[in-house]
């Protein structure tokens, strides 16, 4: 009798395991290695966002064309237009976002705006919540609220909001990709399709442009390794997850940022940060356990 998928799943905890722990640590990195490049000067916000996604693009067609049935994808036909754009708008203001956040403030903007997105469309489209997750919600709000707040630790307020914008394309992208019948050519295609919107405003900001082989490798790095692979390898692990772990795993992420804000790139902590944490992330908790 054949095994069923649960069980074949379960049957796999050091690959679960190991792919979620990359994924996520992936995650994370994107934020860390463009603070790394951009806190330093090394490169210009435009040029690393068409690193970025020109590196991502060609890594997801070297995956595709080894894991891929058809060897050869037909780029043209995967992925979509407004996920090609849902995704650029995320990664061109996520990169200007980080000229004046730090690692940890930029990720916890990041992470809050898309699970507040995410809910508010599931709302609109005519979900109900109950009163544990209306509470989780307007907390997770107020610590976001709380973070940006006028005062000494307050980050600036433009680049709060670029990266609150990066969050909510980040969420829409997301919920695109739930009508997605193949993954990981679709996701190549929105590669390739946010790609060409990012190299127009790199023609457009040349006159500002300038990076160094650091910042040029670093946004390497974030597009291939840290996007292209840790995108992959998180699909893969989504097999092992429901969708409510899925969603408190991803939890994890800011804080696996703001670790290696303070260590790799010798971050301070404020002490409005931990704060505005605990709500934002508590609350998400609330709403995704009230959910279950």
């Amino acid at each position: 009798m054949p095994q069923s998928e649960d069980a074949k799943n379960a049957g796999s905890p050091v690959k679960a395991v190991s792919y979620t722990a990359f994924a996520l640590t992936a995650f994370a990195f994107n934020s860390i290695l463009c603070r790394l490049a951009l806190g330093a000067g090394a490169i210009d916000a435009a040029s690393f966002t068409s690193v970025r996604l020109v590196s991502g693009f060609f890594a997801l067609s070297i995956i595709a064309f080894f894991l891929s049935s058809k060897r050869m994808p037909n780029i043209s036909a995967a992925g979509r237009w407004v996920s090609g754009l849902f995704l650029f708008a995320y990664a061109v203001t996520f990169s200007f976002a980080y000229n004046g956040l730090t690692t940890a403030t930029g990720a916890l903007i990041l992470f809050g705006s898309v699970q507040l997105t995410m809910f508010a469309v599931s709302i609109i489209k005519g979900e109900k919540p109950g009163v544990l997750e209306w509470c989780g919600l307007i907390t997770a709000f107020g610590g976001l609220v709380y973070l940006v707040l006028p005062g000494l630790e307050s980050p600036p307020l433009v680049s709060s909001l670029l990266m609150a914008i990066a969050g909510a394309a980040w969420g829409f992208y997301t919920l695109k990709g739930k009508e997605s019948s193949d993954p990981l050519l679709d996701t190549m295609g929105n590669f390739y399709r946010a790609m060409l919107f990012a190299l127009v405003v790199s023609v457009f900001s040349y006159s500002s442009t300038h990076f160094s082989w650091f910042g040029f490798w670093m946004a390497v790095f974030s597009g291939a390794i840290a996007s292209g692979v840790g995108y992959a390898v998180w699909y893969a692990a989504l097999r092992f997850h429901s969708a409510a772990r899925a969603a408190v795993l991803q939890l994890s992420v800011p804080l696996i940022a703001a670790a290696g804000g303070v260590i790799i790139v010798s971050e301070p902590i404020s002490t409005r940060l931990p704060i505005a944490a605990v709500l934002v992330l508590g609350g998400i908790s609330a709403t995704i356990f009230a959910r279950k």
